[in-house]
């Protein structure tokens, strides 16, 4: 099984934020949550291998800063492609699973992501981790890599139910409160401030003051 975080330029990160952040606290939030994301995978002893899927120069001196393999995907044209390209790369090497975190999920725990690999079944099979409004797909497991087309958005949960079901997968949606938040709103921001454990993302929104800011306005 390897390990995916798909990563965009990270100065076009979190653009849904613009409102609340500048440019530059948007870049460097998102890195925060990326590597809570990418520190924790790395801590995972299950994966064969961690891998970043990006062409970004700033991601991938942090992922071979945590000794993650990089992963080029050509171009930068979004999450869904970089997931279609890592996947096809996997297959071509004889890769039998994936597993994609996104990089906006910064309250992940290493227990999450064991109880996933615990659940996954053998292939064809997919194993789904629902954003909290049960809209987003926030981690796939997937057996093989390229067993279902995926297509990353908003409302992408039940849109890969489907495909899974129709294309005869073993599946399993377990609900997790750390993967379950992605970072894509203010609202999410004071969630995930409210919460008791302490990340980099946590405290930049700290050293910023950026809750404080939100709570006046």
């Amino acid at each position: 099984m390897w390990g995916i975080i798909p990563i965009k330029i990270l100065n076009q990160a979190k653009h849904r934020l613009k409102h609340v952040l500048c440019p530059e606290e948007r870049q460097k939030f998102f890195m925060a949550m990326f590597e809570d994301v990418l520190s924790t995978m790395m801590s995972v002893p299950d994966f064969e291998q961690v891998a970043v899927a990006t062409i970004c120069p700033a991601a991938s001196i942090i992922a071979k800063k945590y000794g993650a393999t990089v992963l080029s995907t050509s171009q930068d044209e979004g999450q869904t492609d970089a997931v279609r390209r890592s996947a096809e790369i996997l297959d071509a090497k004889g890769i039998s699973s994936m597993l994609v975190i996104p990089g906006d999920v910064p309250l992940v725990t290493v227990e999450e992501i064991k109880i996933v690999l615990e659940l996954h079944e053998k292939a064809p099979s997919m194993t789904i981790v629902p954003a909290y409004d049960e809209l987003g797909s926030n981690c796939i497991a997937l057996s093989p890599p390229t067993a279902v087309p995926l297509s990353f958005g908003p409302n992408s949960y039940f849109p890969h139910l489907e495909t899974a079901r129709k294309l005869g997968l073993a599946m399993q949606t377990p609900k997790l409160p750390g993967l379950g938040l992605d970072i894509d709103t203010p609202e999410d921001l004071l969630k995930l401030s409210r919460q008791t454990v302490c990340t980099r993302a946590q405290e930049y929104l700290l050293k910023k003051n950026i809750v404080e800011r939100l709570n006046n306005k």
